[in-house]
């Protein structure tokens, strides 16, 4: 078989794979499955951290089916591990069940874990690297965050209409996007409080929306931290969800003066945790200290930013959006003064534009949800 009819092998993969997504953390979601004859035999994923990698839960899917996996091509989205951590190597695995040929679809860059393929070549393995490379990347694009940068994975989720706008000019967004996208954002935020993520909005979203930022209905679970970017305090007692319903969950990030101030103090005394956050290069927030702060400080792997646009342009700007979900509802408002999905930039040609890579785009109930990724390498 060539390097092409193994595509659709590594795709099967691929879908596994994401049935581990958020259990896998902190490691990759991989997925696996052996072929024989020209047809899947054996199908396996990581579950869940400490659990079987996929490789091993495939080669034991074999098993449970009478499947000889040394009759088989193991296919599978990431480097098998070549070292010892809460489970055996892979490799001894494949080793093992007396597998000759692998397909890889992205070389491990974990140091500890990386040269898999190698030590398989070394033992007679044939091993084929590169298929579906970008697709698999885009599959561990979280762990590659977190092996390079040391910082969370920041998610950016907005609705808008298709011309644009997130709500009316009087700030009225309840509700552009349809229930299907509304579900799908549960589902997104309980995942992120599954893995103790956090949720990020700005002052004026925090103000104007009053939101929970919580998961609710039937994905209610772990609520993921309710982070607040502003230039302002609210006081202890103002009549917002965050400060009444979770004050333990909600963070704070300002200025050194006003985590300093009375109002922080008191703040402080119910609960709310206030961040220090100085000012960035061009006097806007210090976005390298904010994902310092929830990665060291707050212990998240994954930041969801909700808005508002201002806020959401400025993290593109800063090169610091690593997943960028857009629905697209099917209505206009065509209004100038409706708020818009960004604004404040002033490009002289379409070459100064930020660009974005589409990743895939699907239909979600009325909407068209849009996945977009960078064009270029992540910044830390």
């Amino acid at each position: 078989m060539s390097e092409l009819d193994f595509v659709p092998f590594m795709r099967e993969a691929i879908d596994l794979a994401e049935k581990g997504r958020w259990h896998a953390c902190p490691n990759p979601t991989v997925g696996a499955v052996l072929v024989r004859d020209g047809q899947i035999v054996a199908r396996g994923w990581h579950h869940a951290a400490g659990e079987d990698h996929a490789e091993v839960d495939c080669i034991k899917d074999a098993a449970s089916h009478g499947v000889n996996p040394a009759e088989c091509t193991l296919v599978v989205t990431l480097e098998p591990c070549c070292h010892w951590g809460k489970t055996p190597p892979c490799t001894e695995a494949i080793k093992a069940a007396g597998i000759k040929k692998v397909v890889v679809g992205l070389a491990d860059i974990n140091p500890v874990a990386c040269g898999g393929a190698c030590q398989l070549r070394e033992c007679g393995v044939e091993v084929i690297e590169g298929v579906c490379e970008q697709e698999c990347r885009d599959l561990v694009a979280d762990f590659l965050i977190w092996q390079q940068h040391k910082r969370p994975y920041v998610m950016l989720k907005m609705a808008a209409t298709l011309d644009g706008r997130i709500a009316t000019r009087k700030g009225q967004s309840k509700w552009i996007s349809c229930d299907k996208s509304r579900e799908e954002v549960q589902e997104l935020r309980a995942g992120i409080g599954l893995c103790g993520g956090a949720v990020l909005v700005g002052g004026g979203t925090f103000r104007t929306d009053n939101p929970q930022l919580t998961v609710r209905g039937e994905n209610a679970g772990p609520q993921p931290l309710a982070c607040v970017l502003t230039s302002r305090l609210p006081q202890p007692d103002a009549d917002f969800h965050l400060l009444k319903d979770r004050p333990e969950q909600t963070v704070f990030m300002v200025s050194p003066a006003a985590a300093a101030s009375t109002t922080a103090k008191a703040l402080r005394d119910i609960g709310v945790r206030v961040l220090a956050l100085g000012p960035g290069m061009h006097g806007g927030p210090d976005f390298p200290n904010l994902l310092r702060a929830v990665w060291e400080e707050l212990h998240c792997p994954y930041m969801l930013c909700e808005g508002g646009g201002h806020l959401a342009l400025s993290l593109l700007e800063a090169g610091l959006v690593d997943d960028f979900r857009l629905h697209l509802a099917p209505m206009i408002l065509g209004d100038e003064d409706a708020l818009p999905l960004f604004s404040g930039r002033a490009p002289l040609s379409p070459e100064e534009a930020l660009r974005m890579r589409v990743s895939n785009t699907h239909l979600c109930g009325e909407d068209i949800h849009i996945h977009l990724r960078p064009l270029e390498a992540a910044k830390a």
